[in-house]
């Protein structure tokens, strides 16, 4: 597994983000997903994503570089142990696979040379001109086809193609779990009088019932949900940039219903739109 940097046009603006790679060694069967980021949250949705692709888990083990989402610290002097991160143990737990980590340096350079080579064939055959989207979820749903096709593909001089390869190496997967695991960081913000939660120095819009009430957010790699107990209670896509705020007029409904006097003021926020709501005289 391996993670690259990507440009595309985003929307109409042109946007630096974080291709996920993951590659079979037997058969080169890869899946790619591009994030915002590159944190844990996208860390484990693309492990995720990638075993509902390859119907399956890895039964020996998967080689990592010593990544940040992974890996606290370095044992140096101990061979390739490392003090991996809690959320990490857990999730490779859920799954049942073993981590294997490469030297760090020149010396482990050699060691997974197979997925740090499908990040360049991705990005020169795929990725290049700079693509153009209006969302990831779009380009992802396009890489998608791009991974059926690819199976078709024969990687150098190899007889067999990727999807018959694979054919032979689906049999040894072991089975995905049966319950989901979810890959967002859990947080508890509390909603303000504007009915907006500050989640990594962006706000985000929830329902107005919430006001004055901590929620349950499970920030993930492309999205932020929020949740009233079991059942979603907001969904937005997620931003990276500090500052910012999404929001959605529909969380501000339930004061017109309940208070039908109500006027709109100018906005509230500025370039967001939102208006403040004011007693009408």
């Amino acid at each position: 597994m391996d993670f690259g940097e990507v440009w595309i046009m985003l929307d109409g603006v042109k946007t630096k983000c974080h291709m996920f790679i993951f590659r079979l060694s037997h058969s080169g069967k890869a899946v790619h997903r591009i994030y915002p980021t590159q944190a844990q949250e996208a860390f484990l949705e693309g492990h995720i994503e990638a075993f509902k692709e390859i119907g399956g888990v890895p039964v020996k083990h998967i080689r990592y570089d010593n990544l940040t989402s992974a890996v606290r610290a370095v044992v140096f002097g101990q061979g390739r142990n490392r003090l991996e991160n809690d959320r990490w143990v857990l999730f490779r737990s859920f799954y049942g696979f073993d981590s294997f980590y490469c030297q760090p340096g020149i010396a482990g350079a050699h060691e997974k040379g197979g997925v740090e080579g499908e990040v360049g064939w991705f990005r020169r055959n795929r990725l290049s001109p700079m693509p153009v989207a209006r969302s990831l979820e779009e380009l992802n749903d396009r890489i998608r086809d791009w991974e059926v096709q690819d199976e078709r593909r024969r990687i150098n001089d190899r007889i067999r193609t990727i999807g018959q390869d694979f054919s032979a190496e689906a049999p040894f997967l072991a089975p995905l779990p049966a319950e989901a695991f979810d890959p967002g960081l859990v947080l508890n913000p509390r909603v303000d009088r504007s009915s907006m939660i500050t989640v990594r120095m962006v706000k985000y819009s929830v329902p107005a019932r919430f006001i004055g009430r901590r929620v349950r957010v499970s920030l993930r790699a492309s999205e932020l949900v929020v949740f009233d107990g079991r059942t979603v209670a907001a969904r937005h896509q997620r931003i990276v940039t500090k500052g910012a705020q999404s929001v959605q007029l529909d969380h501000y409904l339930e004061v017109l219903k309940t208070k039908p006097a109500l006027c709109l003021a100018p906005p509230l926020w500025p370039g967001t739109g939102v208006r403040c709501f004011h007693q009408r005289p």
